[in-house]
């Protein structure tokens, strides 16, 4: 009689990627907004904004600025920072901030205050805000466009987060992978968590018949309904 094979349930502990600057994959898609980072704090305006899709790697940007800056972040309801300053303020467009706050941050700044980053998936001149001020100072603000993520840039991240979590990801199934995932930072960082507890819990290489059946769970799962 044969006995199956136990099939071992691995615990998702989590990994949790290094979002420093040294960490940040660069590749054309991203190339000037990671410059603008770097380039601080000579900035020729000190309000920035960070436009791009969902997926697009705004927050590991504003991350890596906060690493080289020591920017805190700005949520809802915060007190407003002292100058000088440094923050960050995260999806301005989904409308959460008092207009107020954002006036008072993005104002002084402007007067030599401070530094302020914005991420948003529109540009400022897109965002429905009911304040005329702010809007035309964030209409000045320096614009960084994050393109949707090229090959070269979802191939640097499929890598780095493959190495953080000790998962050899052979590059011959990179191609295989590129055609069939969701093409965004957090669709590779989800793919690499998955195949990463798939190769735990079969004790085996990452295969090309295992990756495939990942994406295909993947794919299911994100199915619009019928």
């Amino acid at each position: 009689m044969t006995q199956a094979r136990a099939q071992q349930l691995p615990l998702d502990l989590g990994s949790h990627p290094s979002l420093a600057r040294d960490d940040l994959v660069v590749s054309e898609a991203n190339a000037f907004a990671v410059g603008a980072v770097d380039a601080w704090p000579e900035w020729p305006h000190p309000v920035v904004v960070v436009v791009g899709p969902k997926g697009s790697g705004k927050t590991h940007l504003a991350c890596a600025w906060q690493d080289q800056s020591g920017a805190a972040v700005f949520m809802p309801g915060d007190t407003l920072p002292e100058p000088p300053f440094a923050v960050v303020i995260e999806d301005v467009d989904r409308g959460d901030y008092a207009e107020e706050d954002l006036f008072a941050l993005v104002n002084a700044a402007r007067l030599g205050n401070g530094f302020v980053m914005l991420t948003s998936r529109v540009r400022p001149a897109a965002l429905t805000l009911r304040t005329p001020d702010l809007l035309s100072r964030l209409r000045a603000a320096t614009v960084l466009e994050m393109a949707a993520p090229d090959d070269d840039l979802l191939v640097g991240v499929l890598m780095k987060l493959a190495a953080d979590r000790q998962l050899e990801l052979d590059p011959r199934l990179l191609d295989f992978a590129l055609r069939r995932m969701d093409r965004s930072l957090d669709g590779a960082a989800e793919l690499v968590r998955r195949l990463d507890l798939a190769t735990l819990a079969a004790r085996e290489r990452l295969s090309r018949p295992l990756l495939k059946r990942v994406l295909d769970e993947m794919s299911v799962e994100t199915a619009p309904p019928s």
